[in-house]
């Protein structure tokens, strides 16, 4: 559906509603005014309308209506259509959500396209409607406005990624016997397929900053290096993070062969402990008249106090070797 359409000239938003035949036909009299049409989720049919009237291309638009795509630049006969990769963090579940903004940018004309709940451009419109100095650059500007959003909310998602991380490690390492296994392993994934959101829009991003595209103005290029430098570093904090699980999963996976090998000590010390009045009980219990100490009184409680005392020796010993 349609979620906004308005012209704007010379930095300022013309009053009224215009339906989208009226809205193109009136800035393409005016070299100085720019239409930006807002849609969320539209159908094939919704969308026809707008391609026949900005004459889309049909494989970006294709793109725009399937979306789950791979974030990406691409030009076509003047028109830049770009992909942008939107993230929320869900804390209850420990999931990335992701969602998608794709954007088709012209000299005329910028519309964009969003798939999910993350980043609404709701905001973003209004902070551009009150800041005419910026918004008079044109298209351009809103773009650079959108990718900065997207950009920014990749913020508190790393946030949230970055303490369940920091939980699991504390876990791993606390004296409690448990194995967060599973927790790492999910938390590696939601971080790769973060990474892979973030990753590919670098590259697209540089070339916006460094000026390729006639549709982005000189004066917002130094703004889309500033985005360049923020998802840059996001995107090396994302690659640490990868690292830092692969390590917390072998170091778990570590800690679970040693308490196991703890275990096996233990049980393998109280067999040995054991084994000693079973053997002596095993002997004494067979049916045999000529046995040494059947006829002595005290036969009984010394082998009793002897079977105590080597059982007494090899606890001692077995401490000692940290094996109980």
């Amino acid at each position: 559906m349609i979620v906004d359409c308005a012209i704007y000239e010379g930095g300022r938003r013309r009053d009224g509603e215009l339906p989208l035949e009226e809205a193109y036909k009136r800035c393409r009299k005016d070299e100085d005014a720019f239409v930006w049409i807002g849609l969320y989720e539209p159908s094939e049919r919704e969308f026809d309308s707008i391609k026949r009237e900005f004459a889309l291309h049909e494989l970006a638009v294709e793109d725009a209506i399937k979306a789950h795509q791979r974030p990406k630049l691409e030009v076509y006969d003047g028109m830049v259509f770009i992909v942008l990769k939107t993230a929320r963090y869900v804390d209850s579940d420990e999931v990335v959500d992701l969602g998608e903004i794709l954007i088709f940018l012209g000299e005329e004309y910028i519309i964009t396209v969003r798939h999910g709940e993350a980043s609404s451009l709701e905001g973003v419109r209004h902070r551009l409607e009150d800041d005419p100095g910026l918004l008079e650059h044109g298209p351009g500007a809103v773009l650079h406005a959108i990718v900065d959003r997207v950009v920014d909310d990749y913020t508190p998602a790393l946030g949230g990624l970055e303490q369940d991380v920091g939980e699991v490690e504390n876990e791993i390492f606390s004296p409690e016997r448990s194995n967060p296994a599973e927790r790492i392993y999910k938390l590696k994934r939601e971080v790769l397929e973060f990474n892979l959101a973030t990753g590919p829009l670098v590259e697209p991003v540089q070339r916006l900053a460094q000026g390729h595209f006639s549709v982005v103005p000189d004066e917002v290029q130094a703004y889309f290096r500033d985005v360049n430098d923020h998802l840059t570093r996001v995107h090396e904090q994302l690659e640490g993070m990868r690292d830092l699980l692969t390590s917390v999963l072998q170091a778990n996976l570590a800690q679970v062969t040693v308490r196991q090998n703890d275990d096996v000590r233990k049980i393998s010390a109280w067999v040995a402990i054991l084994a000693v009045p079973t053997a002596i009980a095993g002997v004494y219990g067979m049916n045999f008249e000529h046995m040494p100490e059947l006829d002595w009184t005290w036969g009984y409680p010394a082998v009793l106090a002897v079977m105590a005392a080597i059982c007494g020796f090899l606890w001692t010993r077995f401490k000692s070797a940290g094996w109980l």
